[in-house]
């Protein structure tokens, strides 16, 4: 069990995880149970996946808050970015920042512009 988990630990949830290990205590032989270290290394793993979890959930809302901050620093100037139809470049003055299908965009006259699309601030 420990190996399995191990190679998909990032693949499964927390809750497939735990059934996965109450399914094992469940089944297993009386006469020749799982030892401790097992057990315990089952556990770790278990933890390991939560802390990474709660990470991953940490970097996302400080790169969600680090947009949000470029973005707004960007309110008033005139930038240089690549218009959504991909031709040549356009220059405009970002109005306001505005979240669009869960992505910051700077809004710059009617167009909504991408951070990435950003080539060059004057």
């Amino acid at each position: 069990m420990s190996q399995i988990a191990s190679a998909t630990s990032s693949a499964i949830s927390q809750d497939q995880f735990l059934n996965l290990l109450v399914t094992q205590l469940q089944n297993q032989d009386p006469l020749d149970p799982v030892s401790d270290q097992n057990f315990i290394t089952q556990l770790t793993q278990l933890n390991t996946l939560t802390s990474l979890q709660s990470l991953n959930a940490s970097f996302s809302e400080n790169l969600k808050l680090q947009q949000l901050t470029q973005g707004a620093d960007l309110v008033g100037r005139t930038v240089q970015y690549t218009p959504a139809d991909g031709n040549t470049p356009a220059t405009g003055t970002v109005s306001s920042v505005a979240v669009e299908n869960g992505q910051f965009v700077l809004k710059i006259g009617t167009a909504s512009v991408g951070l990435d699309s950003v080539l060059s601030v004057q």
